[in-house]
């Protein structure tokens, strides 16, 4: 299985998924309950299989698992690779993670005992706690090169109802706690990813090695797909959208794929755009005239 966090990988495997029967896999990393919601989970669902995509009973949901993120949690604090700190994200980033040059220093409460982080989090768990007052830490490496691996948060806390799990938890997995756990739990080989992950492919691997699940997944990166002409960053078409500059995210004037499904494009052409320019490590950029003889190609 491949899990794939871009729309360029998602058109480049169909002809891979399409040789065992079009089916793919499909899973909405709804850890953020404040941005997450059930218009974006339609929206993806109905673009993927526009593109020609079946997940058939692969669909699944990051929240299915926060039962085993909190146990994992919790074995990290007895194996005493995690631990519960109550310094602010602010605090921890101006006064202890250091800088490029410079190393970090040890939070002053990465000495708590098991058993009182345990407490700790268990509370955390129980809604006792305010937003942002504390957090799971994982214990790694406050002198390493690699800014991620500096005590990163695993868990905070969030009191904000969650479109599918309601008010049931206030805690919540950052995406580099859960997505490789997802991706062992869901017996994903190759999880692939556009370079500006590559950083977090240690602490993917160090969550994988600490928590000993017993399926490993490899994180392997690639260039973003731009174009020429086109803003591709889901930040500024966001920008965009909530100003209405635009009517929304299927305006034809956006490059998204229900933008260009208005436009007139079809989901042969652009698994064809895809499957053309191929897979790279360089950032490049492609010129908007390949796309546009791709689509008029297969209209002809």
């Amino acid at each position: 299985w491949l899990h794939i966090g871009h729309a360029k990988a998602i058109c480049i495997d169909f002809g891979v998924a399409q040789e065992f029967g079009g089916r793919c896999h499909l899973r909405m990393d709804d850890t953020n309950p404040t941005t997450e919601d059930m218009e974006y989970v339609r929206a993806i669902q109905r673009d993927v299989k526009w593109l020609g995509f079946d997940w058939g009973e692969h669909f699944y949901y990051a929240s299915d698992y926060f039962d085993r993120y909190y146990e994992l949690g919790r074995l990290l604090i007895e194996r005493k690779r995690a631990y519960v700190c109550d310094l602010s994200e602010e605090e921890f980033s101006k006064s202890y993670r250091g800088t490029i040059t410079e190393p970090g220093r040890v939070s002053p409460f990465a000495s708590r005992s098991v058993e009182e982080n345990l407490d700790l989090f268990r509370r955390m768990k129980e809604g006792e706690f305010k937003d942002g007052e504390r957090v799971l830490r994982a214990r790694i490496d406050m002198s390493s090169p690699n800014m991620k691996m500096r005590d990163p948060p695993l868990v905070r806390i969030k009191h904000a109802h969650h479109f599918r799990t309601g008010d049931k938890w206030c805690i919540y997995p950052l995406y580099d706690y859960a997505h490789c756990l997802e991706d062992s739990f869901e017996g994903v080989t190759h999880s692939l990813c556009t370079l500006e992950f590559e950083s977090a492919r240690e602490l993917y691997d160090w969550v994988i090695q600490a928590t000993e699940v017993p399926h490993v997944p490899r994180q392997t990166e690639f260039a973003r797909l731009n174009i020429t002409y086109m803003v591709m960053s889901k930040r500024k078409l966001l920008q965009l959208v909530e100003q209405k500059h635009v009517s929304g995210w299927d305006d034809p004037r956006m490059p998204t794929i229900a933008g260009l499904r208005r436009r007139g494009y079809t989901p042969e052409a652009l698994r064809a755009f895809c499957a053309r320019i191929g897979v790279a490590k360089n950032i490049s950029t492609v010129e908007i005239a390949l796309l546009e003889h791709t689509i008029r190609e297969d209209l002809d």
